[in-house]
């Protein structure tokens, strides 16, 4: 699968080749968003729209778009693995936050 990204949110494409169309779905989100085109440029621009209109929707009700994310995850692990987390954060010179966050970025990329 593959996707797309427009102000931090984004769309997993899916190719449904028996119609002929690109459909897609903002996965960063709890609204339903959904798009579609026939090409990869018309795609691409549903996916835009798609996002500017949610946005529109939202400010015109007075709601608040829902961000993608907050920057904040919630982890629950086990406590040997917690402990050993902050000894290698401390190792490295690092807070946990920063050892995980790190850790994370080079798994991520």
């Amino acid at each position: 699968m593959s996707t797309l990204e427009h102000k931090g949110y984004i769309g997993l494409i899916e190719l449904d080749a028996e119609a002929g169309l690109f459909h897609g779905e903002v996965i960063n989100t709890r609204d339903v968003l959904t798009f579609q085109g026939r090409t990869v440029e018309e795609l691409k621009t549903a996916f835009s729209d798609t996002v500017e209109d949610y946005e529109d929707w939202c400010r015109a009700r007075g709601k608040t778009p829902e961000k993608p994310y907050s920057g904040k995850l919630l982890l629950r692990i086990k406590p040997d693995l917690h402990r050993a987390l902050v000894a290698a954060a401390a190792r490295s010179g690092k807070s946990l936050n920063s050892f995980v966050s790190d850790s994370l970025e080079k798994v991520a990329s």
